[in-house]
């Protein structure tokens, strides 16, 4: 992966109490690329990602994004990275217009990039609909669309298709591919769904127990792999003794 790293994860450690999350992680974030992080429930990959996006420190190792530590330099990170979660809460009596121009007011920014991102992520026929009406994956599509509403060089997304039927998943995906198309934003995805990390991501991280197991395009990993593995499924289940969801 010969590219300019827009984030660099430096054998880096945490711990909650007894549990050590994360153990000695090192790994490289390229611009313009997409990465997915797999693992288990428990495997670290929410606790990287925070450590990533600067709401967990690490307790050893180094996190720099596009060359800078998080300390002291907090205000122009936070404008470089665009943050969707599992589960985000809005105010339901905020229409999704609304909604969109509190966040654009956050970065100076006008009504334009607010009817661009609804263009973006399809909610033209929701622009006035109140949240507490919205579908799940309609509120799902307008996180995405606050993630993105500052032009983020880095997407930060932990599980954002959980709980989605398969069109709403789809809806999603297509978002964040024609993403890729158009711009040099680089993202980091956490999810349980090997189809989604296959089609939207060059690069596959898979992690167990608070390590990197394995690490490389989908055919590196499944030509480099014991047993002759056919699908990432298979390839998971070899690498962690268990199914993604245990």
């Amino acid at each position: 992966m010969q590219n300019e790293n827009v984030i660099e994860v430096k054998d880096v450690w945490k711990s909650f109490k007894t549990v050590q999350a994360v153990r000695g992680v090192t790994l490289n974030i390229p611009k313009g690329k997409f990465i997915a992080l797999l693992g288990p429930n428990g495997a670290g990959k929410t606790t990287m990602v925070e450590m990533i996006e600067g709401i967990q420190k690490p307790d050893k190792g180094e996190i720099t994004i596009m060359g800078k530590k998080w300390k002291d330099n907090e205000d122009e990170l936070h404008n470089l990275i665009g943050l969707s979660l599992q589960e985000t809460r809005f105010i339901d009596k905020l229409r999704v217009t609304e909604t969109l121009k509190l966040f654009a007011s956050f970065f100076d920014l006008g009504e334009e990039r607010v009817e661009e991102i609804i263009s973006i992520v399809g909610l033209e026929e929701k622009k006035k609909a109140y949240n507490v009406n919205l579908s799940g994956g309609q509120r799902q599509r307008l996180a995405i669309g606050i993630a993105l509403i500052n032009n983020p060089s880095i997407l930060l997304l932990d599980e954002p298709t959980t709980g989605l039927d398969p069109n709403a998943r789809r809806e999603v995906w297509d978002i964040l591919k024609n993403l890729k198309e158009k711009s040099s934003t680089s993202m980091v995805l956490t999810t349980h769904y090997m189809e989604e990390a296959e089609y939207l991501c060059d690069y596959i991280v898979i992690m167990d127990n608070g390590v990197i197991l394995k690490e490389g395009t989908l055919n590196q990993l499944l030509e480099g792999a014991d047993g002759n593995p056919k699908t990432l499924d298979d390839l998971f289940v070899t690498l962690t003794g268990r199914m993604i969801y245990e």
